[in-house]
């Protein structure tokens, strides 16, 4: 499928970083990738509704391609003082790729938090040979900033970036470094053949304890259960967010 991608988007109201990191994203996915539609619930691709009287709008897009079950960017906005970009590739099991994950958080102006993973669903908890060699080389400690990984981020590697961006020359950097670890990773994926039955329920099994691990993040789910309540809140984080894959 030619990548055709609507301009008529959330990003144009949110934080500049944002906007260039969804478009860059989009870019690359339509530049490597053999895109071909992911279809959400119908009332879980654009979603409007209130949260402490501002207005909160979330809009996700997905997509599906040989070497991918599921391709999803998601952006929200509360109001004038909140603005996410959340972005996760979940691999098709019959391959050996890591998960790619990329978050911004922003408001009022400026990014709080910006990280970037290639996580490892190998059994012993490593990257393929060919990204940790591309990885080790990337320049280090280049960001004033740097935040602590949460206590659920086991699944992290050791490449991954957690920052507060200080300025816009560091928003570069971090625009930078997302779109080297998202071309290396679109790069392997047409590259890869599939694996044995025996690896494919490694992999399964890793996969799920990310998602398992990421449906623990209490700050996303604290503010869908406000919004939303409960009950949509946990359908949410594991049907659009987080959804494990099946046998």
């Amino acid at each position: 499928m030619q990548s055709t991608f609507n301009q008529n988007s959330l990003r144009e109201q949110q934080h500049p970083l944002i906007s260039r990191l969804a478009n860059s994203i989009e870019r690359l996915w339509g530049q490597y990738l053999d895109l071909q539609p992911y279809h959400l619930p119908d009332d879980l691709g654009y979603i409007e509704g209130r949260l402490e009287g501002e207005r909160l709008t979330i809009e996700n897009r997905c997509y599906q391609t040989p070497q991918f079950r599921k391709m999803h960017l998601e952006l929200a906005k509360v109001g004038s003082g909140l603005d996410i970009l959340h972005c996760v590739m979940f691999p098709r099991s019959s391959f050996a790729l890591p998960m790619f994950g990329t978050d911004l958080v922003g408001g009022r102006g400026r990014i709080g938090a910006a990280i970037v993973d290639l996580s490892p669903l190998s059994g012993d908890r490593t990257l393929p040979e060919n990204y940790h060699r591309v990885l080790q080389e990337l320049p280090q400690n280049q960001f004033s900033q740097p935040r602590d990984i949460p206590a659920w981020g086991d699944i992290f590697s050791e490449f991954c970036l957690f920052v507060r961006p200080a300025n816009e020359q560091e928003e570069d950097l971090f625009l930078s470094r997302v779109e080297t670890y998202m071309e290396l990773h679109c790069q392997s994926a047409i590259a890869q053949t599939p694996v044995s039955p025996e690896q494919q329920i490694q992999i399964i099994n890793a996969q799920r304890h990310y998602c398992q691990q990421q449906q623990q993040n209490d700050k996303t789910r604290r503010v869908l259960e406000k919004a939303f309540g409960e009950e949509w809140a946990e359908r949410y984080m594991t049907t659009v967010l987080f959804d494990t894959p099946e046998d």
